[in-house]
């Protein structure tokens, strides 16, 4: 260990850290219950586009289209979900870590996919790993985040899928438990599956001796053609929201962590520093002592 003076100086550098980690911890503590919030308020929104869809469905079996329409996958399109910042534990890393072992799991070469990357640090990711990449610039992920600033993406991959160019769009993000938990999904959001949004069906109109009857203007078609992209760019959305709960989580405890081992280490220091004090002030007795004892 040095002198005291660097020991101070260490002591006081740590305490100012912990300062910083703990107004981090409460910030992110504050923006999680926002983000919270924000899921709550949403989720509304999506299962009604869901019931929705699944009534024209429902009401022509032979309906189709090619959103909801699996085909042979010979393209994949990948959108990752990360932060813009980082100090946020293992948030990006478990994203980047999950999609590394998908590639090599499913894919023999890069020609076979591209990636649309959400976020600052997955956008770093992908220009570092040489991925093809389907945005030039960075799409901040806000907290206040809105269709607006994934729109452009969301059109051209929509195109994409419609015109045969992609087969597939599977979406890497951190789906939020709860405050400690956080879990790396890998959701398809083309094609829907038809089985899974007829079950979304609300099961109130099931209810009673008499079924509802609906009927679409202009055609079934054109509906069902405008409902589904609204499900899928919502789908997204509703993934960004649960991505964004989950990063202010994971910050939130990186930083309740970060302040905790400031706290254990300033006591380390403290311990350490009263030694060398306590070190330099028997050297001191006993040089005055020694001196004393010379003059007798």
């Amino acid at each position: 260990m040095g002198s005291m003076r660097e020991i101070k100086q260490r002591i006081h550098a740590t305490e100012k850290t912990s300062q910083i980690t703990k107004a981090m911890h409460m910030v992110s503590a504050s923006k999680l219950k926002k983000a919270e919030r924000a899921i709550v308020r949403f989720r509304p929104l999506t299962k009604r586009l869901g019931d929705s869809v699944a009534r024209v469905i429902e009401n022509d079996s032979e309906l189709s289209h090619p959103i909801i329409e699996a085909r042979p996958v010979e393209h994949t399109i990948y959108i990752l979900v990360s932060s813009d910042r980082g100090l946020a534990g293992p948030y990006n890393a478990s994203v980047f870590k999950a999609f590394e072992a998908h590639i090599k799991k499913y894919h023999d070469s890069f020609e076979s996919f591209s990636v649309a990357a959400l976020g600052y640090k997955a956008f770093s990711f992908v220009k570092r790993r040489g991925y093809s990449l389907l945005n030039d610039t960075v799409i901040q992920v806000r907290d206040d985040i809105s269709f607006l600033d994934f729109r452009e993406i969301s059109d051209l991959f929509i195109k994409d899928y419609l015109s045969g160019r992609c087969d597939q769009v599977v979406v890497f993000y951190n789906k939020f438990i709860n405050t400690i938990t956080q879990r790396v999904e890998a959701d398809t959001i083309m094609p829907l599956d038809r089985s899974t949004l007829l079950k979304e069906v609300d099961s109130n109109d099931s209810e009673g001796p008499y079924k509802q009857i609906y009927h679409y203007e202009p055609t079934p078609e054109t509906v069902l053609s405008q409902l589904l992209p609204m499900v899928v760019v919502n789908m997204l959305y509703g993934m960004i929201l649960e991505a964004k709960a989950s990063e202010h989580a994971a910050r939130m405890t990186a930083m309740k962590s970060a302040t905790d081992n400031a706290k254990e280490l300033i006591k380390d220091l403290r311990l350490h520093y009263n030694r060398a004090r306590q070190d330099a002030i028997t050297i001191e007795l006993t040089d005055i002592i020694g001196g004393a004892n010379a003059v007798n």
